[in-house]
């Protein structure tokens, strides 16, 4: 693993002189690195990344940091989960090929990985924000799911291969801690890093940290987080970690990685749906978002059905691993019982996929680390009214998971909600 006396943080200046004469910067760019236009871009909360321009082409350089950016050096952070990103793309691009950036370089020791530039690729978050209605997301993503989750699970990997590849992944524990604290512990109690939207959400805020129920589940939901190593997980797979065209979706920023249960990729991916529609209302200034809406809806149901239908595809042509053998069904003629197997297995993704989404609607408004579909509202009261709407919708499905039957309920309800505030 990297150590940090021997790593230096990049800038615009440095980068070019110091990566100028690596084989695969010059054979993406071009030999002449003083002639390399280099652009710090890096928005999110951890990690510096640079768009490189030369004249062959373009390529993404993303760097670790030892700390937390968002936070700054107070809080340290280890190098190593670039080790574990690269790891992550290397057997994401195996599973569902074309589906995340080509990696053309990794240094360890520096925590950097030169990948393939996304052009004219856009967030998925921002697209949504933008009201843009992308035909290929929906069968995309969950096609994603389904192949990442599936094949990185006991149910097709060789036994060996899988708990070697457990094992490695286990030492990505720092940033499971993130997850562990931020999400499923800091929102509801007073926690230092915490921040909302003031004074607006401070009544309902009070409720969820009182409301014994909705902490009971969230500490379940993080029972399995912590507990359930199903499948090697993407573990931050949100809107603003896929970009998009019209024509492609791409998957990006595994490194939170790590085994885990597959319900939580799968909930966290619907719940920055959910929000980004009970969002809209706060981005209407050019006109009603109505269809946008109805999109948003139909997307969801997309993201769950080519999840549901691919997962069955690959459990009734891919399960070799120790899990549901096919020798104790198919083999012995009895395919029915391979079927109610897999409905098992389906429902369990689906009842836990609902906690998980839950806890990250909450933890979006209430920790450290929001989203902008909520943060570019300026408006503090109508941020605060679509916020109230997430919340709710959170804390509903979240605690009444076991008896929630279909996606379309959860559409439903965030219908209901969205049209019980005046806007």
């Amino acid at each position: 693993m990297a150590e940090t006396q021997d790593f230096q943080a990049l800038d615009a200046v440095t980068l070019p002189v110091r990566l100028g004469d690596n084989p695969a910067m010059r054979a993406a760019l071009g030999s002449d690195a003083s002639g390399w236009l280099v652009r710090e871009v890096g928005d999110g909360n951890l990690n510096l990344v640079f768009i490189v321009e030369g004249g062959k082409g373009t390529v993404i350089v993303k760097q670790a940091l030892p700390y937390v950016r968002l936070v700054g050096d107070s809080w340290p952070l280890p190098l190593k989960r670039s080790f574990f990103e690269y790891h992550a793309l290397k057997r994401q691009a195996e599973r569902d090929p074309g589906m995340v950036p080509e990696i053309l370089h990794f240094d360890e020791a520096q925590a950097l990985i030169v990948m393939e530039f996304l052009s004219p690729h856009i967030i998925l978050r921002q697209a949504l924000i933008n009201g843009q209605q992308l035909p290929r997301i929906g069968r995309d993503l969950g096609l994603f799911l389904a192949r990442t989750l599936f094949r990185g699970s006991d149910l097709s990997m060789p036994t060996k291969a899988r708990k070697t590849d457990l094992a490695l992944f286990a030492d990505n524990a720092e940033l499971c801690d993130i997850t562990e604290n931020l999400v499923f512990s800091d929102p509801y109690f007073d926690a230092r890093m915490n921040r909302h939207t003031s004074p607006q959400l401070d009544g309902i805020v009070a409720e969820l940290r009182a409301d014994r129920d909705m902490k009971v589940v969230a500490q379940k939901m993080k029972h399995l987080f912590a507990a359930n190593a199903e499948t090697l997980l993407h573990g931050d797979l949100h809107t603003g970690s896929v970009m998009v065209t019209m024509d492609e979706t791409r998957v990006i920023d595994p490194e939170f990685a790590f085994y885990g249960p597959m319900a939580f990729d799968v909930g966290m991916l619907l719940a920055n749906f959910w929000m980004n529609f009970l969002a809209q209302a706060g981005h209407e200034q050019g006109g009603s978002r109505d269809s946008m809406r109805a999109y948003l809806l139909g997307v969801i149901e997309q993201i769950w059905s080519g999840f549901t239908d691919e997962f069955t595809q690959l459990w009734r042509t891919e399960r070799k691993g120790i899990l549901y053998e096919t020798r104790l069904f198919e083999e012995r003629g009895d395919a029915l019982g391979a079927d109610q197997a897999l409905d098992m297995v389906l429902h369990d993704i689906f009842v836990d996929a609902l906690g998980f989404a839950g806890v990250e609607m909450h933890r979006r408004i209430l920790g450290l680390a929001h989203n902008a579909d909520f943060e570019t509202i300026a408006d503090p009261d109508l941020r605060a009214r679509c916020e109230t709407k997430a919340l709710k919708l959170g804390r509903h499905i979240a605690v009444n998971r076991h008896a929630i039957h279909s996606i379309a309920e959860v559409n439903k309800l965030a219908v209901r909600l969205e049209k019980e505030f005046v806007r």
